[in-house]
């Protein structure tokens, strides 16, 4: 038999994926709200039920927040979705993201067929619309179409095969556009008001010689409050004695810390160094610099201008200079980029860049993600990217001029660290590109 709860906790496991890190769903259905299971299974620490969309307060102000406004069907039985969208916009932050839960157009006849035999109760959506149909409405109304997951295939547990079903099919070419539903996540264009301050995270490991060339390239992100927090880690070549002394030759100019770890690697690092930082905006400047300091004010000013809440660094569409990367390295970092824009459902051009930028606020809440993913990313590239993408974060690739290192050596095992990050990407794929079957436990916080 169908069963209609079942659909149901489907899709609420799509959209927990992202809820369950937001700080409060607001939920509405334009039906006469008959059923209130997607609501219930949603998982998210506070969710509110609005009867009028025009109920949703002005929370146009959030900055340390993340609010989702889910609806449920609404644009499928809605003759004017742009005016919704307007509407909304004008009262949600940077941070707020829409879910919206759109029905199969490609299905329509089932579900009139549904309604005509009485399986389905309730008025037939008037509405379908297709993927370009979004992607033109959310142009119009100031908005990025920053996920598009299909969900619910198949209507009947049985014994746990609607499950395998639901899981591997939205995986499979062609047959992935059966879905019942269609769960599609929009961010809002918003531009900064003002200018964000920002910490500069620089994990240094064997890198003397670049440590006073980092602070005298950095650029002055137009006048916004700045830190630059370097971390070192187990060098041999003075490198915690070298910081010190750049410390204490720019303090006046630069508000500069440092910090030694006491754990291994990078990723360790710029943990260390992020719970460190003080301000609103985190980013990561590798000390070999090879991506030039000076390009991130370029970083900034993508994140300030509001074209996406994370902006990822791409060296592989300039000539590199002269042996800045290996051969297999660029092949492997090519594979890597391809291979996650499939598993994550977004354009990536590079994915081990070391540079990326992000909000404080956000970061927090891909620790979050880390503790149900798992923790064995070896550089911290991929433990951003993931949660960037999965949290609807939008991302925009900054092409940079990879230049070679002027002292010291690579810090990379390329094949050992490798196989680490293709182990990271093939759990990636289990996790995240199949469909999601199980609701999610709420961290306690």
């Amino acid at each position: 038999m169908f069963s209609k709860k079942y659909i149901k906790s489907i899709i609420a496991a799509e959209i927990s994926s992202l809820s369950r890190y937001a700080n409060k769903v607001y939920y509405h259905n334009p039906a006469d709200f008959h059923s209130s299971d997607l609501y219930e299974y949603t998982v998210c620490r506070e969710k509110v039920i609005l009867k009028e969309i025009s109920e949703l307060p002005d929370i146009s102000s959030e900055k340390e927040r993340t609010s989702i406004i889910l609806l449920d069907g609404t644009l499928n039985y809605h003759s004017d979705i742009e005016d919704v969208l307007k509407g909304l916009k004008e009262k949600i932050s940077r941070t707020t993201r829409l879910m919206i839960v759109c029905y199969n157009p490609y299905l329509r006849w089932i579900y009139l067929l549904a309604n005509f035999l009485g399986i389905r109760k309730g008025t037939p959506p008037c509405t379908f619309l297709k993927m370009t149909d979004l992607y033109d409405l959310a142009e119009l109304t100031g908005y990025k179409i920053v996920l598009d997951k299909n969900s619910a295939f198949f209507p009947f547990h049985i014994l746990g095969i609607g499950n395998i079903i639901n899981s591997l099919v939205v995986a499979t070419p062609l047959l992935r556009h059966l879905a019942f539903v269609s769960v599609i996540t929009l961010r809002p264009l918003k531009r900064d008001k003002e200018l964000p301050s920002l910490s500069i995270v620089i994990p240094a490991r064997n890198e003397k010689g670049n440590i006073e060339n980092a602070i005298l390239k950095m650029p002055s992100f137009e006048g916004a409050k700045t830190e630059i927090i370097f971390v070192e880690g187990h060098s041999n070549d003075n490198t915690w004695g070298e910081i010190q002394r750049v410390i204490e030759k720019y303090k006046g100019k630069y508000d500069i810390q440092g910090f030694q770890q006491t754990g291994k690697g990078k990723v360790d690092a710029v943990r260390l160094g992020f719970s460190k930082a003080t301000n609103e905006l985190l980013t990561i400047l590798d000390a070999d610099l090879t991506m030039p300091p000076e390009m991130l004010s370029r970083y900034y000013q993508a994140y300030t201008s509001g074209v996406a809440d994370f902006i990822n660094g791409s060296r592989l569409l300039y000539q590199m200079e002269g042996e800045a990367m290996r051969f297999l390295n660029k092949l492997g970092n090519i594979f890597f980029a391809k291979t996650l824009s499939i598993i994550l459902g977004v354009r990536l051009s590079d994915s081990l860049c070391g540079t990326k930028f992000l909000s404080a606020h956000d970061y927090k809440r891909m620790v979050e993600w880390r503790r149900d993913f798992g923790d064995f990313d070896p550089f911290g590239d991929f433990e951003l990217l993931f949660p960037a993408a999965i949290l609807g974060l939008g991302i925009a690739n900054i092409p940079i001029k990879y230049l070679s290192r002027t002292y010291g050596e690579t810090n990379i095992s390329r094949f050992y660290h490798g196989f680490v990050l293709l182990k990271m990407v093939t759990v990636g794929f289990f996790k995240v590109k199949l469909g999601k079957t199980t609701l999610p436990q709420l961290q306690k916080t």
